[in-house]
């Protein structure tokens, strides 16, 4: 199961975008092109991938090139989402070539890690695809990029978690001993948020699953559990609530969790430690 891919806004990507820009250009702007490249000159680029991936980040890629510079032509070649081999061409650009070359890092960078979060969620969506589970992110996420590196899961096939703390309440084993227990928390929370607000409850134990229930809990959370205790925690649970597995999920295991009845698997790893995929600008003569 793959999640849609939905357009990026560009008014979520015009603050981001400035940020890298200036973060890189810092006060005195790009003083090796401006340097060695005269003012007039011409290039034609190609972004290339080269090694094997799935595409992700091209709207902020485009952005960060027409933010530069405004008059530069861009064409990408594919949608996020796609997957690509190396040598594949996945955006031209053409125009000064000033410009190119002080956009060509940030674009590089956006590229590569967000492609680098897609092509290692598709990883475990194509492991998991013989089952009905969903693949997801969770909030451990980069600073300042977590729209961004939840897009590119969505690109991979995979699905969003919260995107913040307003969006859902997790009940994890803090607020679990700062409430005095699990049912007085869900019960608590059951009474004071809105009927469409989902309640989920992290339990890392059997024995806490059936006062989570009682208590009201939409999702049940079970926190690095190995997939026989996972397989009888479904069974108690009958459905009773969404089943969502997370912790210690890796690439070896994920096919066995999936296979334990859960409904959803909760990765951090695709978003906070993904590799970048190998992802270049080349000038064409």
């Amino acid at each position: 199961m793959t999640a849609p891919v939905f357009p990026l806004p560009v008014s979520l990507l015009d603050g981001i975008v400035a940020y890298a820009l200036q973060e890189d250009l810092g006060t005195a702007g790009d003083i090796t092109s401006s340097i060695t490249v005269s003012e007039d000159a011409q290039a034609v680029a190609n972004v290339v991938v080269r090694r094997p991936g799935t595409v992700s980040g091209l709207p902020v890629a485009v952005q960060a090139f027409r933010s530069v510079d405004p008059t530069l032509c861009l064409k990408t070649l594919c949608a996020d989402g796609s997957q690509a081999v190396p040598g594949d061409v996945i955006l031209s650009v053409s125009g000064r070539a000033r410009s190119v070359l002080t956009a060509e890092r940030t674009v590089l960078n956006f590229l590569g890690h967000l492609s680098g979060v897609a092509t290692e969620t598709r990883t475990l969506v194509d492991a998991v695809a013989h089952t009905k589970v969903r693949i997801c992110c969770t909030r451990k996420t980069t600073p300042g990029l977590r729209v961004l590196e939840k897009y590119a899961v969505r690109c991979g096939g995979g699905f969003n978690h919260r995107f913040g703390l307003g969006d859902g309440l997790l009940i994890k084993d803090n607020h679990i001993i700062a409430a005095q227990g699990i049912a007085a928390a869900v019960v608590e929370a059951k009474a004071k948020v809105g009927h469409m607000v989902k309640i989920e409850v992290e339990v890392d134990r059997i024995d806490q699953i059936e006062p989570a229930l009682s208590g009201g809990a939409d999702v049940i959370m079970l926190d690095n559990m190995d997939p026989p205790t996972m397989a009888e925690a479904v069974t108690l649970i009958a459905r009773r609530a969404i089943v969502e597995a997370s912790g210690s999920i890796t690439k070896d295991t994920v096919k066995a969790v999936a296979e334990s009845g859960v409904d959803v698997i909760s990765v951090g790893w695709i978003t906070h430690s993904a590799p970048t995929l190998d992802v270049g600008l080349d000038f064409q003569h």
